[in-house]
């Protein structure tokens, strides 16, 4: 099983005990340094604009700058976005920004992408908001799109949704393409035909072993070998000494908030969305995984920018039982 570790980045609140967005940059930075000095396989970013659970006037770093300043900020971990948002960027676009991003970090990118929910931001910054079956649909041409630019000379492509009239997409690279979400009709089947990685971000084991039962038939289906796509899963955790005291243990992560904002769980956002675990505790949960097929664990540890003795805990107590 390897690891990686999401940078703070803003979108969960957790640069705001940061005043200076100078300093806010260089505390993301120096968790990507930490990491790059550790155990990590990778480091990773959310591709959003405003914070949750509710948009707020707080730093938010864009992802794909934010990568390629980390790209040269590092220089072992791959660095990678779970996920980017299709809706935001045009997919030949991405390809070149992935192809550029690709060479900066010396072939150290892994490009996520995945269909986008977040309806404020598109709002806000003026995309057009649609409903399910149009983002999907746009989603799967542009995947299809994105592996052809990757991989062919002179494509012409015209959907329902993109088109592209031979295309450039030079430097020619094709970084792991990393597609999130759990969709069975879609997503899924995407990963299947033209993925190197899926992530399923929610570290339930009974419903990834689904997902992973589902990604099987598809994978039958068109003729692909389930063992070469790399099976991910994110979750959210806040490691601490057994017998420790949660109030104190987290004091420090937690700067203005309590220990129940801290460790808030919900749908779709909050301040930490943490679990505060022993590496016993978190140890047992991974060997659960992988026990149904899960070999990638993304994790979230809040108030890293703050304490980085939380992700050093993880880094010394759990990675080295699953190397």
């Amino acid at each position: 099983m390897k690891f990686g570790v999401f940078v703070p980045q803003g979108w969960r609140m957790d640069l705001v005990e940061l005043p200076d967005p100078v300093e806010q940059w260089e505390a993301m930075t120096a968790v990507a340094r930490a990491a790059d000095a550790g155990p990590w396989d990778s480091i990773w970013l959310f591709d959003h604009l405003h914070t949750v659970p509710e948009p707020v006037r707080e730093t938010v770093f864009e992802a794909w700058t934010a990568t390629a300043a980390l790209a040269r900020d590092t220089q072992r971990v791959k660095l990678g976005q779970m996920v980017g948002c299709n809706g935001y960027r045009n997919p030949a676009l991405y390809a070149k920004m992935a192809a550029t991003v690709d060479v900066a970090s010396h072939g150290r990118l892994y490009a996520g992408l995945g269909a986008g929910w977040a309806e404020d931001e598109w709002k806000a910054y003026g995309y057009p908001w649609t409903d399910l079956k149009d983002r999907m649909g746009s989603f799967r041409e542009s995947v299809e799109l994105i592996h052809r630019l990757w991989t062919e000379d002179d494509v012409v492509f015209h959907g329902k949704y993109h088109s592209v009239d031979k295309p450039f997409v030079e430097p020619r690279r094709k970084p792991p393409l990393w597609i999130g979400g759990g969709g069975e009709k879609v997503t899924l089947k995407l990963v299947a035909q033209y993925a190197d990685a899926c992530n399923f971000g929610t570290g339930q084991v009974d419903t990834i072993k689904h997902k992973l039962a589902v990604l099987r038939t598809h994978c039958n289906a068109v003729g692909r070998d389930y063992d070469e796509i790399v099976k991910s899963t994110s979750i959210n955790v806040f490691p601490v000494e057994a017998g420790a005291d949660p109030v104190t243990a987290t004091a420090k992560a937690r700067g203005r908030y309590s220990l129940e904002e801290f460790t808030e769980i919900g749908a779709g956002g909050g301040i930490g969305l943490a679990e505060v675990v022993t590496a016993k505790q978190l140890r047992i949960h991974l060997e659960q995984l992988a026990e149904v097929g899960i070999e990638y664990v993304i994790a979230y540890i809040p108030g890293v920018a703050y304490d980085h003795e939380p992700m050093q805990r993880f880094a010394e107590d759990v990675v080295p039982a699953f190397s």
